[in-house]
């Protein structure tokens, strides 16, 4: 099965513990330090839309893109709830994006870019972001380290509620620089429980070729940060954020 197709209608009640509105902080912060105010946003791999509906509530105007359908139905149905303009959501690959019209700040958040697995669709990502960026605007997201996916090789995670019990193992490819994981997925159904089987992938990038990329995608500052921190990234660092800025005439 793939990825997300059984896990997307889960994927909250599993995730509760992602801080949304914490991302949303940092974010908002990178773009003070940088002297940014946009009022349009792309949520690139936006998933279930939990940041898109949260960028909307405060105001900006928001497209969302992801790759699975089954993710964008349950974004869809969240944003119903929105008293004022909701995201517009789109279903595409990132790597072949492309808006109806520039937007003025991308963000990427929760590792997305990890799960693009061959270098030369990242390198056509940051390409394709930049092209949809408007003049100074400002592309921010963030990547598992490196670091962090090798140490989770052999690892076994448990995720449960009421509805849904999740169970996933992680194992690092070092030919393929590769962490696959296996996503063993219950899900109640009435009286009986459904079981499925997921099998995700992220690619280990590091820090010096996502920054070199994006200087040939055509980024005129890129800032590689720490988890939720405004400060350069530590060497055993779990999360890495990255905002690259597009060049003002």
């Amino acid at each position: 099965m793939s990825a997300y197709e059984a896990l997307a209608f889960s994927y909250d009640g599993l995730t509760q513990d992602i801080a949304y509105e914490e991302t949303l902080n940092f974010v908002e912060s990178v773009l003070q330090r940088l002297g940014k105010s946009p009022k349009t946003v792309l949520d690139l791999a936006c998933g279930t839309g939990s940041l898109s509906v949260l960028l909307a509530r405060k105001g900006y105007a928001v497209l969302g893109v992801d790759l699975s359908e089954d993710m964008l139905t349950v974004a869809y149905d969240k944003a119903l709830e929105l008293e004022g303009e909701r995201p517009l959501f789109i279903c595409q690959p990132m790597q072949e994006l492309e808006l109806p019209q520039p937007v003025e700040l991308a963000v990427c958040c929760l590792d997305s870019l990890n799960y693009v697995t061959d270098p030369a669709d990242v390198r056509e990502t940051f390409r394709r972001v930049y092209d949809h960026l408007t003049p100074g605007g400002v592309f921010l997201f963030d990547i598992n380290s490196a670091h962090k996916l090798r140490g989770l090789d052999g690892q076994v995670f448990l995720d449960e509620n009421d509805d849904s019990y999740c169970v996933w193992r992680a194992e690092f490819d070092e030919g393929e620089n590769l962490c696959y994981y296996g996503i063993d997925l219950f899900q109640r159904d009435g009286d009986v429980w459904r079981r499925s089987f997921e099998e995700h992938a992220e690619y280990a990038y590091t820090t010096e070729e996502l920054t070199q990329w994006l200087l040939e995608a055509g980024f005129d500052l890129v800032l590689p940060m720490g988890d939720r921190r405004l400060t350069p990234p530590r060497p055993e660092e779990q999360r890495i954020y990255f905002a690259a800025v597009k060049e003002e005439p």
